[in-house]
């Protein structure tokens, strides 16, 4: 019985079982990076959420006019790290003062967002009061309906650090050192610095 419902946990819908938290903060290499490091969190997966084109691509999701976010769905162990605990840290990693995009990033699919289920809604609005208290401003970031998650393409996942060679605006590069330099002339880390002091989170 017991194996049987493990096979059928890992049937279910990803974003759509209670130990996923599935969230938009812009780059979605730099949250799946961030992430991928947190104690009790199993694995985190990029894609797109949010919008009205099924199985959507990179490119179509960037040119816009899909309605999706960039996003990851964040599968961790509930008895080692609490959703409330995934959402102050993401809230913290990002500036939730922007509503038009992240740091070099602009436009609809790199806005900030937390996509909860029925029984994540009063946790993830919990999260956003107690950013808004810390800061003391406003919080843009919006609670949104969970909706269908679509993984993005290989190329995209565990980008951060992975070591073949491509072309990038600084000459040839292993997709780990592009992904630092991408990240370090975007003024990631600085802004969050800015924004949240020292409780910025993964703040490079």
């Amino acid at each position: 019985m017991r194996v049987w419902l493990t096979v059928l946990a890992l049937m279910w819908p990803l974003a759509l079982r209670a130990e996923v938290a599935v969230v938009a903060g812009g780059c979605f290499w730099c949250v799946e990076a961030d992430f991928e490091g947190v104690a009790g969190v199993r694995s985190v997966t990029s894609g797109f959420t949010g919008g009205t084109v099924d199985n959507p691509t990179y490119r179509q999701v960037t040119r816009g006019g899909t309605g999706h976010y960039e996003a990851v769905a964040i599968d961790f162990d509930p008895g080692r790290i609490g959703y409330g605990q995934i959402l102050d840290l993401f809230l913290r990693s990002v500036d939730p003062l922007d509503a038009g995009g992240q740091f070099c990033d602009r436009g609809e699919s790199y806005r900030t967002a937390i996509f909860a289920g029925p029984g994540q809604r009063a946790e993830a609005r919990a999260a956003v009061a107690r950013a808004e208290a810390a800061l003391g401003r406003k919080v843009v970031t919006p609670v949104l309906p969970l909706a269908e998650f679509w993984p993005a393409e290989d190329y995209h996942q565990d980008y951060w650090r992975k070591q073949d060679v491509i072309v990038t605006r600084f000459g040839p590069r292993t997709k780990a050192s592009a992904y630092k330099l991408y990240r370090e002339a975007c003024g990631r880390d600085a802004r969050v610095r800015e924004v949240w002091g020292r409780d910025a989170a993964f703040a490079r």
